[in-house]
């Protein structure tokens, strides 16, 4: 479903996508349930983002006979991840797209200034010549996502997009004015951010949540 404010965004309503959200926001879910529900979810948010993936007819047999049929076209997608709560959500996109290659940001938010600190960057070098989606769990402040999506532009990345679980209206804003181009795509738009930079209602740190550090 598109969303009428902004029709950039994009949000997975699908009756499993909010089942599996639900259970996944759960204070008593558990941490293999939280990496199995974000790997889920991650999978049909994967379907959701490539919709509209451009494809080229070829000609193929079947048992039956010849025919045309659709592949994709030009090179494989890259997913990049940013570190640390992004790799949770690789598994389940990467099971829809094996031959996806993969880009890992490192970004910490300064407690102080919520401002994204980079640690780490590591992209493929054709990276110009694929379609990139960036994945985190959360969009919440969107200093983060945008600074990411800097560093990706500036390596020639194209219209890529952005693939959370949950974001808030502050982040969609701030990622929105800094690249007006990029999609995003989301399980759900929650409230708001609470004076810590945190999404509510939300699931909590999802990065704690995911590897059990808290």
């Amino acid at each position: 479903m598109t969303n009428p404010a902004d029709p950039k965004v994009r949000v997975a309503d699908h009756p499993l996508v909010l089942h599996k959200l639900t259970l996944l926001r759960s204070i008593e879910t558990t941490t293999d349930n939280f990496r199995r529900l974000l790997r889920e979810i991650s999978t049909l948010l994967a379907y959701e983002a490539t919709r509209d993936l451009p494809t080229v007819s070829v000609q193929i047999t079947t048992p039956i006979g010849p025919c045309a049929a659709p592949v994709l076209a030009g090179k494989k997608l890259c997913l990049a991840a940013i570190l640390r709560a992004g790799t949770g959500m690789l598994d389940g996109m990467l099971d829809v797209l094996p031959n996806a290659r993969v880009g890992h940001i490192g970004l910490y938010r300064d407690p102080t200034t919520l401002r994204p600190v980079e640690y780490y960057f590591k992209m493929p070098e054709d990276v110009a010549e694929r379609s990139v989606i960036v994945v985190d769990p959360m969009l919440a402040t969107g200093h983060s996502a945008a600074q990411a999506f800097t560093r990706i532009k500036d390596l020639g990345a194209i219209a890529p997009k952005m693939v959370c679980l949950l974001a808030a209206p502050e982040g969609i804003a701030a990622l929105s004015a800094l690249h007006p181009e990029v999609e995003i795509v989301t399980a759900a738009i929650d409230e708001r951010l609470n004076e810590h930079g945190y999404i509510v209602p939300g699931l909590g740190d999802a990065g704690d949540r995911l590897f059990g550090t808290k």
